[in-house]
């Protein structure tokens, strides 16, 4: 990333920060503790979107460029956020078992000269019909009680997706082709490959 100063990740999530790494930007981590509440009622997008700028803000300090992001798993509508107890995980998977959702990650940076700059990918996802068994190993092995929806598109063992439309990476909480758009309004100039939703940069040809 072509900047002085590395990007503030205001999130806890190992995801985007391995996103982030993969991708070449230069980063820290500054988790934003903050009301989670407070954008229940809107609709997912703008939840989304309301919670990112929240976390962005809470550790915007007018030196660096602040990124804040949240990812929700939407079924019918209702939001699943992170299950909390194997009830609640048990229930989420359950839900989502042989079932198309959609997910909606906001993304949204606070500059160093106030600047701001937010938006949102949607990615459409079915699962594939999950066996009680299934959904008791993983949660087991802990593997539902950080994510959204209680699941990761990445999770080898469950496996749980059988296709999904659109971006990959907006699933594991971090669409690097919007993050490159947000970042370009902010003035600072980066190419992000994002190759899951098939934006790329290819290298112009020497000859």
């Amino acid at each position: 990333m072509p900047s002085a100063d590395p990007l503030v990740l205001a999130s806890r999530s190992p995801r985007r920060r391995e996103l982030l790494a993969e991708a070449g930007v230069a980063f820290t981590v500054a988790p934003a503790d903050i009301d989670e509440s407070a954008t229940e009622a809107l609709e997912p997008a703008e939840h989304a979107m309301g919670l990112a700028a929240a976390k962005a803000a809470a550790l915007a300090d007018g030196e660096h460029t602040v990124l804040g992001a949240d990812t929700v798993v939407v079924l019918d509508g209702e939001i699943l956020g992170k299950p909390a107890d194997a009830a609640a995980a048990r229930d989420r998977l359950g839900k989502l078992s042989g079932r198309a959702h959609e997910v909606v990650t906001g993304l949204a940076l606070a500059g160093p000269t106030g600047g701001r700059a937010r938006g949102h990918r949607t990615t459409r996802v079915r699962f594939r019909d999950l066996e009680p068994a299934e959904i008791e190993r993983s949660i087991a092995l802990g593997t539902p009680f950080d994510k959204a929806g209680g699941y990761g598109i990445q999770d080898e063992q469950l496996a749980p997706v059988a296709a999904f439309e659109g971006c990959r990476a907006n699933v594991l909480g971090l669409p690097l082709c919007l993050l490159e758009g947000l970042l370009g309004e902010l003035g600072i100039g980066v190419r992000l490959d994002c190759p899951a939703c098939g934006h790329t940069h290819a290298e112009a040809d020497p000859r």
